[in-house]
C-alpha cells in the first residue's frame, strides 16, 4: 500500500538524519568508505539545508509515524534549471517501492523552470544505478574519489 509523501521541515531533521546515516551504511560497506558525505554531515549542517528556500524535502512514514524513506530537491543555485535529488531509503523497507515512490513524487514537486533532474551514485551501487535507468536516468560521467572508487552521475530531461 502507498503512503502518501509529506514535507520535511526542521522539526524533522532528527530523524532524517538517522534515515540518511542507516541507509548510507550498505553504501559505505559497498565502496569500503566510511567519510561517505551523508554519513560525516551534522543535525545542524542538515538544519540549515533544509530551511534554504531552494530546497524541497519530501518524506514518507509509516503506520507508526517513523520516516522509511525521504527525497530532496536543492534547486542548483548557478543551474536554476536543474535540481539535485537524494534519495534514501530505510534499509528494511528496501525493495518495497519507496523509492520509485519518491522518484515520481518528487518530479510532480519540482518548480515549474525545473528541466533537468541530476544525482550520482557509487559505482558499486547497482540496485541504484538499475532503478535509476528504469526512471529515465542517463549516465553522464564519472569522477573518482580519494577512495579508489568512482561516483557515477545521471540526468533525466524532464519535459
Amino acid at each position: 500500500m502507498p503512503y502518501e509523501p509529506m514535507t520535511l521541515t526542521t522539526a524533522d531533521a532528527g530523524q532524517l538524519l538517522t534515515l540518511q546515516r542507516a541507509a548510507y551504511v550498505a553504501e559505505a560497506q559497498a565502496h569500503r568508505d566510511l567519510e561517505l558525505p551523508p554519513l560525516t554531515e551534522t543535525l545542524d549542517e542538515l538544519i540549515t539545508e533544509l530551511v534554504q528556500p531552494a530546497v524541497t524535502a519530501l518524506g514518507i512514514r509509516d503506520d507508526t509515524g517513523r520516516l522509511i524513506a525521504a527525497v530532496r530537491l536543492p534547486r542548483m543555485n548557478h543551474e536554476p534549471h536543474a535540481a539535485e535529488l537524494g534519495r534514501l531509503v530505510a534499509p528494511d523497507q528496501q525493495g518495497r517501492g519507496l523509492g520509485t515512490q519518491l522518484l515520481h513524487h518528487a518530479e510532480m514537486h519540482l518548480q515549474p523552470r525545473v528541466t533537468e533532474l541530476r544525482l550520482f551514485t557509487g559505482e558499486h551501487s547497482e540496485a541504484n544505478l538499475r532503478l535509476y535507468g528504469g526512471h529515465g536516468y542517463r549516465k553522464t560521467g564519472r569522477t573518482p574519489t580519494p577512495a579508489g572508487y568512482a561516483l557515477i552521475h545521471l540526468t533525466k530531461h524532464l519535459n
